[in-house]
């Protein structure tokens, strides 16, 4: 067979990530005859590092059978691109996507996953950074080890993004003391949000997560008018308190447009650490029932776990903490499945097309 006939019948092959073929990713690239071997190039539009090596040896075995004696060599990398956002808000300068994380209500664990979310995707090779858009109640800087430090300027008018854990990081709790409580209305709220988000030098990210505040009021309504969102994650519990805000959120997203990415059940079970009991404290399935109802996709479930709170409390969460136990596995699951419906989205092609300038001549 022709180095372009196997390259045509591994497209068929599908990607045990998406279930879905590479073909229809276009993720195999090149397939060339060099110095007597058989070098496959596979592109993904997701960030999978943990996944690279087992890709590799999927299409080399499938190579194998079809070149016969010829040696075969498989390279596999990710790239991502910008995808479309609501309306036509412009992307931001150095961010391809926006990925925004938002609970209908506090006290559900939104910000400890946004932050092991944003650690996940950097941990499976994405360039991310993390905005905590909660100007009331930041807490960005402590889970990320940051408490205390403050962002650097190098021209007086923007400032360069907090580094921790290989995330660029920004959050209003770098700029004032930990004890001032920001006692402003909306407009300064967000209008603080608006100059985090734009007057940080964000560098070449592929995704930037916010974490949103609680709730559906000034600022949430601002970012979804104003701000290139790519797609939104729903964090909630099973308890039918929790849910009955989480559809609020969910809604309040479908109206101005942004795609519902998935739904995170947070401390959908505990296992009693001493005995290993494991009790439902606040229900169970309740998310399961909320991506039914409302056909979007189920990321997956979060258990009520005391290193959780630990780790995160200790400025350490979870994914770097404890890279290789089952909850950092759980984290990266859903950063997987949360960067491939961004990839499976259409692709925003502004950035392709020169701007046309009419005159009067």
């Amino acid at each position: 067979m022709t180095p372009d006939q196997i390259s045509a019948s591994l497209g068929q092959l599908l990607d045990p990530n998406t279930g879905k073929s590479y073909a229809a990713a276009r993720a195999i690239k090149s397939a060339t005859a060099a110095d007597g071997a058989l070098e496959i190039v596979v592109e993904l539009g997701y960030p999978a590092r943990s996944q690279h090596q087992a890709i590799a040896a999927q299409i080399e075995q499938a190579a194998r059978a079809l070149a016969g004696e010829q040696p075969v060599r498989v390279s596999v990398n990710s790239r991502v691109v910008p995808h479309a956002v609501q309306g036509n808000v412009k992307l931001l300068p150095g961010v391809r996507n926006i990925i925004a994380v938002s609970s209908g209500k506090g006290g559900v664990g939104k910000s400890t996953t946004a932050a092991n979310l944003a650690l996940a995707l950097a941990d499976e090779g994405a360039r991310v950074g993390i905005l905590d858009a909660d100007i009331y109640g930041p807490s960005q800087p402590q889970m990320l080890g940051l408490a205390g430090q403050q962002p650097t300027t190098d021209d007086g008018k923007t400032m360069n993004p907090m580094a921790a854990y290989g995330l660029q990081a920004n959050s209003i709790g770098f700029l004032v003391d930990v004890e001032q409580p920001m006692v402003w209305r909306g407009p300064m709220a967000t209008q603080a949000l608006r100059q985090l988000l734009t007057e940080t030098r964000w560098d070449d990210l592929d995704y930037l997560v916010i974490d949103m505040p609680p709730g559906t009021g000034d600022i949430q309504l601002t970012l979804a008018q104003t701000v290139p969102v790519t797609g939104a994650v729903i964090v909630t519990t099973p308890q039918d308190i929790a849910l009955l805000d989480a559809r609020k959120g969910l809604k309040m997203f479908e109206k101005v447009g942004i795609p519902i990415l998935g739904i995170v059940e947070n401390m959908s079970i505990h296992v009693c650490s001493n005995c290993g009991h494991a009790e439902h404290i606040f229900g169970s399935g309740g998310g399961e029932k909320m991506c039914a109802d409302y056909g979007v996709p189920y990321l997956g479930g979060l258990p009520l776990d005391i290193r959780i709170r630990e780790q995160t409390d200790a400025g350490k969460p979870t994914v770097i903490a404890d890279p290789e136990s089952t909850l950092a596995d759980a984290y990266r699951a859903i950063a997987r499945k949360v960067a491939i419906t961004i990839a499976e989205k259409q692709r925003d092609m502004r950035g392709k097309f020169p701007n046309i300038v009419v005159q009067n001549t």
